[in-house]
């Protein structure tokens, strides 16, 4: 585990506790030496995260479409920053260079980039863990939501067991250590049967 990506607000939303869960995540990157790979800016929980490991001695690589190097206001003081074309492009990059992902407390834009990088793991395109850092209960709802896909059979257990939630960053880390993905999702039987 020696880069994990992180997806969060580029505000810091309502409760100090977003900051602070933020700031609390940073020190412990630094303290594992792990790498923080990240979207780039200096803004919010985004640059809350990035600053820490910075201040703690750490390595932050950031990773900024073009389009938004003025609007989020990019970061100066990082380890390295790739400036890309596209969102696509910064999605893949991060993924490329991470580890594992983690979710602070975000926006669409953070629930966009943590669903596609768990539908990758679901599809068998990587085998990284994928954790919310549940910081003040914010992702309860989302938490929710997936249990009642597997009530309704949108969602197999052995997915929905690929989201790791934590409230406490060490707690998630360790966990990260020692995650199993699950076999990868297919709709065909070994006997090359459709599976129901």
């Amino acid at each position: 585990m020696k880069r994990l990506a992180v997806y969060c607000g580029s505000s810091f939303g309502a409760s100090e506790a977003y900051k602070d869960g933020a700031i609390q995540l940073g020190k412990e990157l630094a303290k594992r030496n792990i790498t923080l790979v990240y979207g780039g800016s200096s803004n919010g929980l985004m640059g809350a995260v990035a600053d820490t490991v910075l201040h703690e001695g750490g390595q932050v690589i950031g990773v900024i479409p073009k389009v938004l190097v003025d609007r989020e206001i990019s970061h100066t003081g990082l380890t390295e920053l790739y400036t890309v074309d596209t969102m696509h492009e910064r999605k893949a990059k991060m993924a490329e260079l991470a580890d594992g992902f983690v979710v602070l407390p975000g926006g669409t834009g953070t629930l966009e980039e943590f669903f596609e990088v768990f539908t990758w793991g679901q599809i068998g395109l990587h085998q990284k863990p994928c954790g919310l850092l549940n910081i003040e209960h914010y992702y309860d709802p989302l938490i929710h939501l997936f249990d009642h896909m597997i009530e309704q059979q949108f969602l197999q257990a052995k997915f929905r067991a690929m989201l790791l939630a934590e409230e406490k960053p060490d707690i998630l880390i360790e966990r990260f250590y020692h995650y199993v993905a699950p076999p990868i999702k297919t709709w065909k039987q070994e006997d090359g049967s459709h599976a129901s």
